[in-house]
């Protein structure tokens, strides 16, 4: 799965003219509301019997919780506070933001308070999102924010589905996606459908695509393969890797291809192999001018993706940045250290719930509202839900060049 200290003058100063757009109706379905995502390496596997309530069969207990916020609608924030140290601090970071959000809530009088958040601790463990979230359920919770991984998410998906409650996760895993459990992280398919459609007014035609073998490797290429064909575009080759090692062996599969122009065009989303691709299409004496390398999301301030000379001239589909820019001096005033590159969709999420047309509506959080196809803008911009779950997100483009990446088309759907 890929993932994925303020005072309130310091938040009217920030944000005073860029989140006043923040969710405000116009009508029930037309409001406005104004995640690069991190992978740990990919999700366990879902056992049988994981995510499914199975009835008389006794809770683990929920644990301690922690409420901020002062409305009547309550919304349970599940996240991972304990266990793996590496997870637990990324869980650390997205309460801090979720924090910060109530707080410039409570600070803007233009803003009325309607939830009261309740923060739940889900471990690292299938196990303890289930636990929370049915303990989020037994609170009288109308809405479910979280859980971080994506087979956390899928349990207390199960959990919120069968109390006819909706889940906003925060896995960047489509799997974890269904009907009434929405993620809202950056998905593969809105990267791979921004990204292609560039390339397309580009005039590229020949596409090609190197993923590794794992779970979220799997759920990239299936994103290429849907969007390259909704897109125009019939894949010259799709390359898979188990290793690193196999790299030389895959490039000098591709290179009688680019060499003849049949592939004009490569995907490298991993960013943790990129470089190494990137430097033996080099040595093969591949040049940008051959083919245009094409990154994810996830390559978004990699020191190492930023400073490769061999990915020269590679681009990549990104949020815009500003909404990262606006928080990171309160939280750190507030919390220190700097905020997670997740935590502006806990800030989102924590904003988006509190939404007069979302909150108070009857029943609150309604399918027919969530997936509203005006969508709503949010600290990573503009995004929308989908029926099935998944969402779209407004990407802009990078172009990696001397010295870093810069921008080089705004965000679009």
């Amino acid at each position: 799965m890929a993932l994925d200290r303020v005072t309130r003058h310091g938040m009217r100063r920030a944000f005073g003219a860029a989140i006043l757009l923040v969710l405000t109706a116009c009508s029930p379905t037309d409001f406005q509301f104004g995640s690069r995502t991190l992978s740990f390496g990919g999700d366990a596997p879902m056992q049988p019997g994981q995510g499914q309530v199975i009835p008389n069969q006794p809770m683990l207990p929920a644990g301690p919780s922690e409420s901020f916020g002062r409305g009547p609608v309550k919304v349970a924030l599940l996240l991972p506070l304990s266990g793996d140290p590496g997870l637990a601090s990324v869980g650390m970071s997205l309460a801090n933001a979720s924090k910060l959000a109530v707080a410039f809530i409570e600070a803007n009088p233009n803003i009325a308070e309607n939830v009261t958040f309740t923060l739940r601790d889900t471990g690292a463990t299938v196990q303890g999102a289930t636990s929370a979230a049915s303990a989020a359920v037994a609170d009288g919770a109308k809405l479910i924010l979280g859980p971080l991984r994506a087979d956390q998410v899928t349990a207390a998906g199960a959990v919120a589905r069968a109390a006819g409650l909706p889940l906003i996760g925060f896995s960047n895993n489509p799997t974890a996606a269904s009907p009434g459990v929405y993620l809202l992280s950056v998905l593969p398919d809105a990267e791979m459908k921004r990204s292609l459609n560039w390339v397309k007014i580009q005039g590229r035609r020949g596409v090609a695509g190197i993923f590794p073998a794992t779970e979220f490797g799997q759920a990239q290429e299936t994103a290429f393969r849907q969007q390259a064909a909704a897109a125009g575009f019939a894949p010259q080759a799709i390359y898979t890797f188990s290793d690193i090692n196999e790299a030389k062996q895959i490039v000098d599969q591709a290179l009688p291809m680019i060499q003849k122009s049949l592939i004009d065009t490569l995907y490298l989303p991993d960013r943790s192999t990129a470089p190494s691709f990137g430097a033996l299409l080099s040595q093969a004496g591949v040049s940008a001018d051959m083919v245009q390398i094409v990154g994810s999301a996830d390559w978004e301030g990699d020191p190492a993706i930023m400073t490769a000379s061999q990915l020269s001239g590679a681009i990549y589909p990104t949020v815009d940045g500003a909404g990262m820019a606006a928080i990171r001096g309160d939280y750190q005033a507030r919390f220190g250290g700097q905020p997670h590159a997740l935590a502006t969709i806990a800030y989102t999420a924590t904003v988006l719930a509190n939404v007069n047309a979302l909150s108070m509506a009857n029943p609150p959080y309604n399918a027919g509202l969530l997936t509203a196809a005006t969508g709503f803008n949010g600290r990573d911009g503009v995004f929308r839900f989908l029926g099935n779950g998944r969402s779209e997100y407004a990407l802009a483009i990078k172009k990696i060049g001397q010295g870093g990446a810069v921008q080089i088309e705004g965000a679009k759907l």
